[in-house]
């Protein structure tokens, strides 16, 4: 019998506290799965400016257009984009738009895209200790300007967090970082490094790759405003 289920049958799955003999929180290794059936997005630090480009995965011609964004807007200088359960997501969201709010009230000055992504981090770390919740089902990235300069930030499960100078999460995350790796440099600029993106997600999707399903969002280096653009409009930047 599979080791998996062994431990299925005995229950170490039952909750988000207890370990596997094998050092393994199966329900925090079973949200990490559901990250990865999420949309993919890619989050990219260039020589002016951040951007994040997602796939909305969205075709139901029904549901309102903006209803259905998958790159929220934190603060003026900070916005992000997410894979897994979107409800999860939101709660998290709402948490940090009004940190920074509150960042803002309090200190007179804009919230540094760190503390963002280590208050969403530091909750996601109690919901894999304590009984009676279950994981956060969601990877968040942040992406956001400081000091003039693009700061990029994903937390995973388990509540630990990293910067990148290139990122991506949600529906085969790992083959899109790897096509990332051979072409990112630092030099690129907006423009080149949506390109490089498109590239990347177009490699690796086939023909399930959809300019219709496109979200762009990007920031420039000197300037506090999240800037969008959808669909094949995308393609028109290149």
């Amino acid at each position: 019998m599979p080791i998996d289920i062994q431990h299925q049958q005995m229950g170490y799955d039952r909750a988000a506290t207890m370990f596997s003999p094998e050092g393994h929180l199966l329900q925090v290794e079973y949200a990490e799965k559901t990250v990865r059936l999420g949309s993919s997005s890619i989050g990219m630090v260039c020589s002016d400016g951040i951007f994040i480009l997602a796939d909305k995965r969205n075709e139901d011609a029904l549901i309102v257009p903006d209803s259905a964004q998958k790159i929220s807007e934190i603060d003026t200088h900070i916005m992000s984009s997410v894979a897994g359960l979107m409800s999860d997501a939101r709660v998290l969201i709402d948490k940090v738009q009004l940190l920074a709010q509150q960042n803002r009230v309090t200190y007179d000055s804009p919230i540094e895209p760190e503390l963002v992504i280590k208050e969403i981090a530091n909750l996601k770390q109690q919901f894999t200790q304590y009984g009676g919740a279950r994981p956060f089902g969601v990877s968040v990235m942040i992406a956001g300007i400081q000091d003039h300069k693009g700061r990029l930030y994903t937390s995973d499960i388990t509540g630990n967090y990293y910067e990148y100078y290139a990122n991506a999460i949600g529906e085969d995350d790992s083959a899109i970082k790897e096509a990332l790796r051979d072409k990112y440099k630092k030099e690129l600029t907006i423009k080149k490094g949506i390109e490089v993106a498109i590239e990347a997600m177009k490699k690796v999707k086939g023909d399930k790759f959809k300019a219709d399903r496109l979200e762009l969002a990007y920031i420039e280096n000197h300037k506090e405003e999240i800037k969008r653009i959808e669909g094949k409009k995308i393609l028109e930047l290149k």
